[in-house]
């Protein structure tokens, strides 16, 4: 290999520019060139590439989001896209890729597998859903940005005796509402995992109210079958809660954009210098994390197609806590 070329896809992840910079890095220590490809698939396609150095990725592993960008690109879910791109990779003389994202961008690279191009995943999704990895690049930050916000509204909830639903990320999977529902202290989590009755959600949060507590908060997946602003209308429609005011609070892209903690950094690091060490070495078509501590390498099939459950010991403290 003489060539190595490193994209970011999908949501952008706190970390990011950490794994890349461990790909150049990693790269140029085996004495192999290595390419940024910007703006994700749709750049892989138009052939937007440029070398990076060492220098070029100084001062980006304590910068969220990334460097190289990223975007939407349908025109590679198609056959004659996918085609594209590999005619532009072997057009500037790259031997292999590194794809960092979540499960739409290994969906892409298991795509350029199955069209025989060398490509090495790296789990990347503050969603924390993508099979092969208990943890992914990101995560970590967007806990700590949701964290805190919670912390933060339960002070002024206390101060006006009110009940406040934080709408958290997470897409269809509940892990970051679940993480910092427990971590906050929250009275109710929902849950798109778990089916949802808001009589029971208004219950908890009125027996809490009946026992003298000055607040309530609920964090919502924004994945879950009711998310915070439904399930506050559907509480004043049906007159569910007496005593407290009730409010919904959306988190939104605040959790993907924050300076990205010393976990994801590390992280980032360490995923993206293993990914480049194995695509060196010949290793491709698999995905890099890290399991029980330890880093892993799956199959991308397995991992677009694997299902990532979650940890039921949480759920059960998140029931038996949340009081």
């Amino acid at each position: 290999m003489k060539n190595l070329a490193v994209l970011t896809s999908g949501g952008d992840a706190p970390g990011m520019n950490a794994a890349i910079r461990a790909v150049v890095r990693t790269g140029h220590a085996r004495g192999i060139s290595t390419w940024g490809v910007y703006q994700g698939y749709s750049g892989l396609i138009e052939g937007n590439f440029k070398r990076l150095g060492v220098r070029d990725v100084g001062s980006i592993i304590q910068r969220g989001g990334t460097m190289l960008g990223s975007a939407r690109c349908p025109e590679f879910k198609t056959e004659e896209g996918v085609e594209l791109a590999i005619r532009r990779l072997h057009g500037a003389g790259i031997d292999g890729l590194v794809v960092i994202g979540g499960n739409g961008s290994q969906t892409g690279a298991n795509t350029l597998r199955k069209m025989g191009f060398p490509v090495v995943g790296v789990a990347s999704t503050i969603d924390n859903d993508l099979y092969g990895s208990d943890i992914t690049i990101g995560v970590d930050t967007a806990l700590n940005v949701a964290l805190n916000a919670i912390d933060n509204l339960k002070v002024t909830a206390s101060s006006h005796c009110r009940a406040l639903l934080v709408e958290v990320m997470g897409r269809n999977c509940g892990y970051l509402a679940l993480m910092s529902g427990i971590a906050g202290g929250a009275e109710a989590i929902v849950l798109p995992e778990v089916e949802v009755v808001p009589e029971q959600v208004a219950q908890r949060i009125q027996e809490g109210y009946e026992r003298g507590k000055p607040h309530a908060i609920v964090v919502v997946a924004e994945g879950a079958k009711y998310n915070a602003e439904g399930l506050c209308r559907y509480f004043e429609e049906h007159d569910l809660l007496r005593g407290y005011e009730f409010r919904s609070t959306v988190l939104g892209y605040v959790q993907r954009g924050a300076v990205p903690t010393c976990a994801d950094r590390l992280l980032g690091t360490k995923l993206g210098s293993e990914a480049a060490e194995q695509i060196i070495a010949g290793n491709s078509g698999i995905l890099i994390g890290v399991c029980k501590g330890e880093l892993t390498s799956t199959p991308l099939d397995v991992v677009v197609t694997g299902h990532k459950p979650l940890d039921p010991w949480f759920m059960k403290a998140a029931d038996m806590l949340a009081r």
